[in-house]
């Protein structure tokens, strides 16, 4: 809005120069860019990570199945608490557990794993991920852990966009700042040895 109210009110004031409008006029378009142009682009970025990110997750479901494995023992350093923030915004305790298990073409598999259920007694039944080839793989990542990643990437885009238009406008304006400094000099300089001597107009 201070850009504006510049803009009027250097529109027909008398003591209006130059470079008081161009000053106006830059911060007028600065204001627009950021209430129109930063946004969209955010949006249109935000979008472009949200498909890409959605593509990702689809992958990444098919390539990983949830298979049903029994335990065998507890390993050792059983516990630990752990946060993904590319899997899931929960925090959980996951246990370490010795398990076996069959992939999907049948053949029997074991490994160490890493589970969240509370059971982990031997001869308990604990959810795990696995791969096309029955290999222990990572959780996949979820649509809306995703769709929250691609809304903090646009946020993150309009934010950079809004700082990017806020220097560039104070960028012009102390150049124009500048300049109007130099002219100054300039008349000072051509005016100042003739100052206030009789018969120079002064």
């Amino acid at each position: 809005m201070r850009a504006l109210s510049g803009v009027w009110r250097w529109r027909r004031n008398p003591l209006r120069r130059a470079t008081d409008r161009r000053e106006a006029w830059v911060a007028l378009v600065a204001f627009l860019l950021l209430v129109l142009a930063a946004p969209a682009l955010g949006w249109l970025f935000g979008s472009r990570a949200d498909d890409t990110l959605q593509e990702a997750v689809r992958a990444q479901q098919a390539r990983s199945h949830l298979t049903t494995a029994v335990v065998v023992r507890r390993a050792t350093g059983a516990w630990r608490f752990v946060a993904d923030p590319e899997i899931s915004t929960d925090r959980a305790a996951l246990t370490t557990v010795s398990a076996r298990w069959q992939a999907p073409d049948g053949t029997a598999r074991s490994a160490t794993v890493t589970t969240s259920s509370r059971n982990t007694a031997p001869g308990a039944r604990v959810r795990i991920w696995t791969d096309r080839d029955g290999q222990p793989t990572l959780r996949p990542m979820d649509a809306p852990t995703a769709h929250t990643h691609a809304v903090l990437a646009g946020f993150g885009a309009a934010m950079l966009a809004a700082l990017l238009i806020e220097a560039g406008r104070r960028l012009i304006v102390w150049r124009m700042v500048q300049q109007r400094y130099e002219r100054l000099d300039r008349a000072w300089a051509e005016a100042g040895p003739d100052w206030g001597r009789t018969g120079t107009g002064s």
